[in-house]
């Protein structure tokens, strides 16, 4: 069975990075044949596409960009009806939200029997003014009716689009944003790191790893500093990552007087990652729009607890009052007073981070969430008879 994968670009991402773990994954089965078709991967938050090529057979089309453009999302569409029409899969299988939306259509006007879109993040909802919320939701109507099924990496993807009148409970599957444990699991503080990071031993290490970009809350991390260092006189901030943002938030921080309380690193590679997290106290993810950061699962992992605003589906991972907090979005105060809980009380932050520990290693395995796309697809593929 030929499946291809459509995504909207190979940033360093939890959805790129669910995307290519999946294919890595679903290579494994002997009865797929993969192929993967993204736009181009342009920004500073780094690229996957090299990753991407040594996996499957590759396609760039390079007018499939994120921002809204009519003359490039026409071309991107009909190019993308060209290329599935020549490929010929059995199954597309979409990521993202401008990828989710032409690709299903193209797919559909290609005639390509099975259609499954994965819901990695929200691409309407509260957090994006009136109009915009409106064109969103009524393109993913649209594009919902050439779609068999919807992967979400939370359940509260499925209920915000269920409310939106998109498709029926039982076209809905959740499956975790899985990666490989095993880093993260065994990952430890070197003091050598924190040491090379500027940090001294008796200090809180307080980190954010995502993209510096719109709707990831470094501003209200900013905000929340001066009051937990009321209370922490020794908080430390690691910001971990890069972005479009970045000059504006190090400038608040400057302005603020906190120049020397905040440590960038700007990107680092991804299988650093468990280093950085193990360097730290806590980890603090005040997102106002995704599904669930794969940082949330990856910082328990590590035996971390987490401070998380209650976006979409976080609190299926940070579960309050058993492996971190879950705060109103916005609620920079509220933030400040649980970072500070967690840095006045060592028991409960050994705590949260045992039980998230447990709970993650159960829920996130890669295997797991191969098995169950592979199973879903066999079902999209019983139902439209594909062999």
């Amino acid at each position: 069975m030929k499946v291809a994968h459509i995504i909207t670009r190979l940033v360093v991402g939890g959805a790129q990075e669910n995307t290519l773990s999946s294919i890595r994954g679903l290579r494994k089965k002997e009865d797929l044949e993969l192929s993967l078709i993204s736009g181009p991967t342009t920004g500073p938050e780094g690229s996957l596409e090299l990753v991407a090529r040594e996996l499957v057979p590759f396609t760039l089309v390079s007018e499939l960009v994120r921002p809204v453009n009519p003359w490039k999302d026409v071309v991107a569409y009909h190019r993308l009806v060209r290329l599935l029409r020549d490929q010929q899969p059995d199954l597309v299988h979409t990521h993202s939200g401008k990828a989710g939306i032409l690709g299903r259509l193209a797919a559909s006007k290609a005639g390509v029997r099975g259609v499954i879109h994965h819901i990695h993040g929200p691409s309407f909802g509260q957090w994006q003014g009136t109009a915009a919320n409106w064109v969103f939701t009524n393109a993913e109507r649209i594009a919902g009716r050439a779609t068999d099924h919807y992967l979400c990496s939370a359940a509260a993807m499925s209920r915000l689009y269920l409310q939106a009148g998109i498709g029926w409970p039982a076209d809905y599957t959740r499956v975790f944003s899985a990666f490989d444990l095993a880093p993260f699991l065994s990952a430890v503080a070197e003091p050598s790191l924190r040491k090379q990071l500027g940090f001294k031993e008796a200090d809180f290490v307080i980190t954010k790893i995502s993209r510096i970009a719109p709707l990831k809350g470094h501003a209200d991390l900013v905000a929340a500093a001066p009051q937990v260092l009321k209370r922490c006189p020794n908080a430390r901030f690691l910001v971990v990552g890069d972005g479009v943002l970045r000059a504006k938030i190090t400038d608040a921080v400057q302005k603020a007087g906190l120049r020397n309380r905040f440590t960038f690193t700007g990107l680092i590679p991804p299988s650093e990652v468990p280093r950085y997290i193990a360097a730290s106290d806590c980890v603090v993810h005040l997102s106002y729009r995704e599904a669930v950061s794969r940082v949330l699962p990856q910082s328990l992992a590590a035996g971390r607890p987490v401070v998380a605003y209650d976006f979409d589906g976080a609190d299926e991972v940070c579960v309050q009052g058993k492996t971190g907090f879950i705060v109103r979005a916005g609620e920079v105060t509220q933030v400040a007073e649980r970072i500070a809980e967690l840095a006045d009380q060592p028991e409960l932050r050994r705590k949260f981070g045992q039980s998230g520990r447990l709970w993650v290693a159960e829920n996130f395995t890669v295997d797991r969430m191969v098995e169950t796309q592979y199973q879903v697809y066999r079902a999209v593929a019983a139902r439209k008879g594909i062999r």
